[in-house]
C-alpha cells in the first residue's frame, strides 16, 4: 500500500490528535540501527530515536531474536504468576541501578512509572504535595500531567491537587537574571522558598529528570540535585528521579542520574529499556518499597515476558558493545563541533547536553535571545529533505533535540552536522 492511499485511511480512521513533525507526511518501512528507510528506500540518518527510546539501534537482531524466541515460548501470563523474564530482569535492574534501590515495579511506560511512583511516595509519607520544576515533561496521565508544566501539554486540566513548581535550572534564561556561578543556585534555593511559603513545612515528594527533555534538554549545575536533595528530605519528602528520557546509557552513564553523583529515592524508567518495546518501571528501596502491600499496585501487562526479554537483551548489547561508553565519547565529540557552530552563526543561542541527549537553541539575536520557533521548523524540513531526522523540543518551540541510538559513530556526527550547517545557513537568510 503507497503513502497516498495510507495517508487517506489515516484521516479516516486515526483521531486527530496524532501529530506529525513535517509539512509532508514520512512514511517508514525498515530501521537498521542508526537509519531508518522509507517507502521508496530513501535513507535517513536518525538523530531522533522514535524520542529517545531505540538506544540499541533499530532492529537489533540480537534483541529482536531474544523477543522472538520468548514468543515462542511464552507471551503473557500477567504479574499475578511468576515469568523468568520479569525476575531475572528485576534482578539486573537492581545491580545497575545507584545505591540502594533494588525493587522494581514494572508497567507499559514512563508515564505509568510516575503514577506509581507518585503513589507510592503518598503512601509512604501520608503527603499528596509534590514540588516539581517549571518546563518539566512527565507523562500525558493524570498525575503525571499535572507534574507537567509547559501549556503547550497540559490542555485545560483539572488537575490532581498539590503540585507547587518552581524555577528549573535554566541557565541559558535563568528565571532569577543571574549568571552561574556566582547566582548560588538561587534556583535550587527556590525549592526551600516554595515549601516554606506554600506548604506547611512538610512534602510529600520532588521530582525532576535529570537533563529535562521535553523542556528543551536543560543540563543543571552539577551541583543542583545535591542542594535540592538535601531540602527535600529536610522537609520530609523523597526525591523522584524522572530518569525515563535520559536512562539506559543515553547520558554516558546507566541512568542520567549518575551524572550527579546523586542518589535519589525513586526512579522512573521506560523509553530505552526495551529498545522499542513498550515497557515501564519504577524502582525504589527495601524500607519504602513496603509502604506498598500485595495488591496496592498492579499491571495487567506489566512485565510482560517478550518485552522483559528485550530488556533483558538491550541490557546486555549496552554492556557487550560499549554503547554506553561510546555515547559519552560521540556525544562530547557531537557536542564539541556543535559548539563550533554556535561560534559561526548568529541563529545559535545555546548548545548543551550529556552524552547524546543534545539540544541546540535557535535564537533570532544572540543579545537578546528572541527565540527563533519558525527556523526550527524550516530547519527540521531542510533536514528530512537531506536525509537527517532531528528532533525538537523546549516550551519556546526553538531547540533541536538530537537523540540517536547510541550506536553512532563519528562519521554519522560529521554527516549530521554538515546537514544542520546547510540547514542554519538557510535559515539565517531570513534574519
Amino acid at each position: 500500500m503507497n503513502l497516498e492511499e495510507l495517508e487517506e485511511k489515516r484521516k479516516k480512521y486515526l483521531m486527530p490528535c496524532y501529530a506529525h513533525y513535517f509539512q509532508e507526511m514520512l512514511l517508514i518501512e525498515r530501521g537498521e540501527r542508526q537509519y531508518l528507510f522509507d517507502g521508496q528506500g530513501k535513507r535517513y540518518l536518525d538523530c531522533f530515536a522514535g524520542v529517545a527510546v531505540v538506544n540499541c539501534g533499530h532492529a537489533h537482531p540480537l534483541i529482536n531474536q531474544r523477543a522472538f524466541e520468548q514468543m515462542q515460548s511464552l507471551v503473557h501470563i500477567s504479574s499475578l504468576m511468576l515469568s523468568s523474564p520479569m525476575v531475572l530482569l528485576a534482578e539486573k535492574l537492581a545491580q545497575i541501578t545507584p545505591g540502594d534501590l533494588n525493587r522494581i515495579f514494572f508497567c507499559n511506560s514512563g508515564a505509568e512509572a510516575v503514577e506509581g511512583a507518585t503513589a507510592l511516595v503518598k503512601a509512604f509519607t501520608d503527603n499528596h504535595q509534590f514540588i516539581a520544576l517549571r518546563s518539566s515533561f512527565h507523562g500525558r496521565t493524570l498525575m503525571a500531567l499535572s507534574l507537567t508544566a509547559q501549556k503547550s501539554w497540559r490542555g485545560k486540566g483539572p488537575y490532581a491537587p498539590g503540585v507547587i513548581f518552581v524555577a528549573n535550572p535554566y541557565c541559558y534564561r535563568c528565571t532569577f537574571n543571574l549568571t552561574y556561578p556566582s547566582c548560588g543556585l538561587a534556583c535550587a534555593e527556590d525549592v526551600e522558598m516554595a515549601i516554606e511559603s506554600c506548604t506547611n513545612g512538610e512534602i510529600g515528594g520532588f521530582i525532576a529528570e535529570p537533563v529535562q527533555g521535553n523542556g528543551g534538554v536543560i543540563v543543571p549545575p552539577m551541583e543542583y540535585f545535591g542542594i535540592v536533595g538535601e531540602i527535600v528530605h529536610r522537609h520530609g519528602g523523597l526525591f523522584i528521579d524522572d530518569d525515563v528520557q535520559c536512562g539506559f546509557g543515553r547520558t554516558g552513564e546507566w541512568f542520567g542520574i549518575q551524572n550527579f553523583n546523586v542518589i535519589p529515592d525513586l526512579m522512573t524508567l521506560g523509553k530505552g529499556m526495551a529498545n522499542g518495546l513498550p515497557l515501564g518501571a519504577f524502582v525504589s528501596n527495601d524500607v519504602i518499597s513496603r509502604a506498598f502491600k500485595p495488591g496496592q499496585h498492579f499491571s495487567t501487562f506489566g512485565g510482560n515476558p517478550v518485552n522483559c526479554a528485550a530488556a533483558l537483551a538491550t541490557l546486555e548489547v549496552l554492556k557487550e558493545e560499549n554503547l554506553i561508553s561510546n555515547s559519552r565519547r560521540v556525544g562530547e565529540i557531537f557536542l564539541e563541533k556543535l559548539k563550533n557552530l554556535e561560534e559561526k552563526h548568529p541563529s545559535i543561542g545555546e548548545v548543551r547536553g550529556l552524552g547524546l541527549l543534545i539540544g541546540v537553541e535557535l535564537v533570532k539575536d544572540k543579545k537578546t535571545k528572541e527565540p527563533y520557533p519558525q527556523g526550527l521548523s524550516q530547519i527540521l524540513e531542510f533536514c528530512r529533505e537531506n536525509g537527517l531526522l532531528i528532533g525538537k523540543a523546549g516550551p519556546l518551540g526553538n531547540v533541536i533535540r538530537i537523540t540517536p541510538p547510541l550506536c553512532f559513530t563519528e562519521e554519522n556526527v560529521e554527516e549530521a552536522c554538515e546537514i544542520l550547517e546547510r540547514g542554519l545557513r538557510q535559515i539565517e537568510e531570513a534574519l
